[in-house]
């Protein structure tokens, strides 16, 4: 088949593709590349950082299958790829164990003050009596999206002797059980928000959640909370974050994901001692990447035989 790679994947997948297709790199292509070498393309495989517009999917006349190879969906036009009949998966299971641990990674970084220590030690400064940092044991984290990958930090939470509450978009019956079962108690966004210690934000990207972590939200939370962001950037109003950060009203934050992102972006929370940041990194564990890689070629296995449905699990096929 006739594939255009828009992101890199796992190199060893990548062998495996150019043995058995014909595969076209373009790898940070700007729109009007990805429009001219989608044009005689099948499929279309992309990640986080390009966005899959809809004239980039009119320019492929050949389009038959866009996956996305991680989670979210805020950067492809689903609604025209539904119009012109194009499928759509996307490969959201690999990554959460991935995300989930560098969530907590960004958490203890963040509590215990390990990133500042050791910018601090490199410069040959050793003031350890103003390092010091919580436990999480014992205190309540709080996570807003408590789906794939926020229940999976939830039950990450629980083994730390965590209270860890959730909130879902669509709360019910069953789904507080679910997450009963894992130590998790659903709760409403405001009492996810302003019961925890610790906040940990794991919603998709769309109008609805855009800025759903703004002042008002940061005012509600517990004065000397922690925030966490390993969703998507623009969840999170990054000036009033900064604000909130400022005045002391959180004692720090963590974001893995930001409102700006790319090569040259400095984010305007760099400046502060009391925030970690990471470039988006949450599902790149070598192991995620290859799982997810292999997923990529079954579903191009199986749309070349024309039973992509047989092979698709919950969540995965969009289109």
């Amino acid at each position: 088949m006739k594939i255009l790679l828009a992101s890199p994947i796992h190199h060893d997948v990548l062998e495996q593709l150019d043995r058995h297709h014909e595969v076209e790199r373009a790898f940070h292509a700007s729109n009007d590349e990805l429009r001219a070498l989608v044009r005689d393309r099948e499929v279309l495989v992309f990640r986080s950082g390009v966005t899959i517009s809809s004239d980039v999917i009119d320019s492929g006349s050949k389009l038959g299958l866009l996956i996305r190879a991680g989670s979210g969906l805020d950067n492809i036009d689903v609604e025209r790829a539904r119009a012109r009949q194009i499928r759509v998966v996307r490969i959201p299971g690999p990554s959460a164990q991935a995300v989930a641990e560098l969530t907590f990674a960004l958490t203890f970084s963040l509590v215990r003050n390990v990133t500042l220590a050791d910018r601090l030690l490199r410069d040959g400064r050793w003031p350890k009596p103003q390092l010091g940092g919580i436990l999480l044991n014992g205190k309540t984290l709080g996570v807003v999206g408590a789906g794939n990958i926020g229940t999976r930090v939830g039950e990450l939470g629980v083994a730390l002797g965590m209270n860890v509450l959730g909130c879902v978009e669509h709360p019910s019956a069953e789904r507080a059980a679910a997450l009963r079962q894992k130590g998790i108690t659903l709760a409403d966004f405001d009492s996810v928000v302003g019961d925890a210690h610790i906040v940990s934000v794991h919603v998709p990207l769309n109008e609805a959640t855009r800025h759903l972590i703004d002042a008002r939200v940061l005012a509600r939370m517990q004065a000397g909370a922690f925030l966490v962001n390993a969703a998507r950037g623009g969840v999170v109003d990054e000036r009033a974050l900064h604000a909130a950060l400022v005045d002391g009203r959180l004692t720090g934050a963590a974001l893995d994901v930001h409102e700006r992102e790319g090569e040259g972006t400095i984010s305007p929370l760099s400046e502060l001692s009391n925030v970690v940041l990471t470039p988006h990194i949450g599902a790149m564990a070598l192991d995620s990447q290859l799982e997810i890689g292999n997923r990529v070629i079954e579903f191009i296995d199986s749309f070349a035989e024309g039973r992509i449905d047989s092979v698709a699990l919950d969540g995965e096929l969009v289109v």
